[in-house]
């Protein structure tokens, strides 16, 4: 869930004006208890702490945010009213709290935390970084190794890293993203090769991104640029990033005939893009 969730409600009806009360200490892992709190209410036997403020909108708003609710209301609308609103809505108030609850939960899940052992995802299954200082690597800076005795939910892979054991997380990160990249540079090259033909289409150029927001692009004149985060990301889902940008080639839009030409090379394209917008991937911010 992006942004914050809004709502905004029409009432007018006088109530009594009610004072203010004092919060208690907010803490912004509980969204029921907003940092800058300054009104409460009970929902459903649960104290909401909210942020209020008046302003000059002709409505009551109630959104959804990070920090929990807020509410905003016309200077003329009295309290007990704006209290009424939120009772009103209160099941759709604790179900969006609950929702961003749970966002927060994956976004700080998909935190990496730099260490020896640390897993991440590699081609749609778990790999565990480990730091080698005395590995004999045949690659440059770090070696893939399986691991075939892995157990169910275990990482089935190990990248072993040329690193001593008391490198700095900001050295393992840069070791691992330097790897990464040149496995998605790689990767990505083939799957251009072998889709082209398939499209009728020539790409001249590939270069990687690090977009916040972006997956891929292409240009008229044949060069394609991919994310290359997407490299945590299973073959198929790749495959469909990959097919998207080749059919621009074809069609320089979201139009109906792209979507056909995407199609005829992955008839279940809409079941990969709902992958690639569902699957969380590690955050390296």
């Amino acid at each position: 869930m992006a942004g914050l969730v809004q709502l905004v409600l029409d009432l007018f009806s006088p109530a009594p004006i009610r004072e203010p009360v004092q919060p208690s200490v907010a803490s912004p892992a509980n969204l029921l208890e907003h940092p800058q709190a300054t009104r409460r209410i009970q929902l459903r036997g649960h104290q909401v702490f909210y942020l209020f403020k008046r302003s000059r909108r002709r409505t009551i708003g109630m959104a959804v945010g990070p920090d929990g609710l807020e509410v905003s209301a016309p200077r003329w609308v009295p309290l007990g009213e704006i209290e009424a609103a939120l009772l009103e809505k209160q099941d759709w108030i604790l179900r969006k709290l609950q929702e961003m609850h749970q966002h927060q939960q994956r976004v700080q899940g998909a935190r990496i935390e730099w260490r020896d052992g640390v897993v991440l995802p590699y081609l749609g299954q778990g790999m565990r970084v480990v730091l080698a200082p005395d590995h004999p690597f045949r690659e440059r800076g770090a070696q893939l190794q399986a691991l075939p005795s892995a157990l169910p939910g275990e990482p089935t892979q190990q990248l072993l890293v040329g690193l001593p054991q008391h490198a700095t997380a900001a050295q393992l990160r840069d070791a691992v993203q330097a790897w990464l990249m040149r496995q998605a540079r790689e990767h990505f090259t083939q799957r251009l090769v072998h889709f082209a033909p398939r499209l009728n289409v020539q790409w001249h150029r590939l270069s990687l991104s690090s977009a916040a927001t972006r997956w891929g692009s292409a240009s008229a004149d044949g060069s394609i640029r991919l994310n290359w985060r997407l490299v945590h990301f299973k073959p198929e889902v790749i495959d469909y990033v990959v097919v998207h940008e080749l059919s621009h080639l074809q069609v320089m839009n979201h139009s109906p005939a792209f979507w056909e030409t995407v199609g005829q090379i992955l008839p279940d394209y809409s079941h990969r893009r709902a992958q690639l917008k569902d699957e969380q991937v590690p955050r390296w911010d």
